[in-house]
């Protein structure tokens, strides 16, 4: 008697949240948002590049587009995978880190480094958290902070390069004061990162302090469990 032949599939399965693969729309548009730093720098340090601050605004705007698009789309095609989550967060912090970066060198006047050092640190902390947070169990998801510290980042840095090329603009026969501007974003850029930091590592303090509570109760339960019952 032969034993019908049984074929196995090696191949990778998908997970139900891994929809179509690492390969769809959203991680492309992760992966062009990193593409597209190494041309944001080039445009901002470019020496022959006429009105380059124009370009690099628009280039740094699209990349903030994409960021917007590639978890809208993720969610609502059913397109969020491991890659993306990865990638996604890793594209983020290499666009902002090197956009204000690139603004120090260019004008530390206008972008003092000890700013951008509160604004990367409290990005790579975040991380930290995330990280430790993931190995207790646990996770700390987005709020609105980080939202609202995303936007503010995006507004910052585009009115800081437009700065850049025009410390005063004339609109509708009403002169701005575009570095003030900068100045202005920029500060509220590093209130809101200290804030949603705070916010970051209350969040997980609070959780770790439940977790290790929680351990400590079942420890001391399955301690009682395996003692034995005293007989009078």
């Amino acid at each position: 008697m032969t034993l019908p032949e049984r074929r196995f599939d090696l191949r990778p399965r998908l997970g139900s949240n891994e929809k179509g693969g690492d390969v769809n729309l959203p991680n492309a548009l992760t992966v062009l948002r990193i593409f597209l730093i190494p041309l944001l720098i080039a445009a901002l340090f470019s020496t022959r590049l006429p009105n380059r601050e124009i370009y690099a605004t628009a280039i740094f705007l699209a990349a903030a587009i994409t960021d917007l698009l590639d978890g809208y789309l993720a969610r609502r095609r059913g397109q969020v995978t491991t890659l993306g989550m990865l990638l996604d967060p890793i594209a983020d912090k290499l666009l902002i880190a090197a956009a204000f970066i690139s603004l120090v060198q260019i004008d530390s006047a206008l972008v003092p480094a000890w700013m951008v050092v509160i604004i990367i640190g409290r990005e790579f902390a975040v991380s930290g958290l995330r990280s430790v947070a993931a190995t207790q169990g646990f996770t700390i998801a987005a709020n609105e902070w980080g939202k609202l510290k995303m936007v503010s980042q995006v507004v910052a840095v585009c009115i800081i390069i437009v700065a850049v090329k025009y410390g005063t603009l004339y609109l509708f026969g009403w002169g701005v004061d575009v570095r003030l501007l900068g100045k202005i974003a920029l500060w509220a850029v590093v209130i809101v990162a200290l804030l949603s930091g705070s916010i970051y590592f209350w969040r997980f303090w609070r959780q770790i302090d439940d977790s290790v509570k929680r351990r400590r109760r079942e420890s001391t339960a399955a301690v009682a469990r395996r003692q034995p019952a005293r007989t009078e």
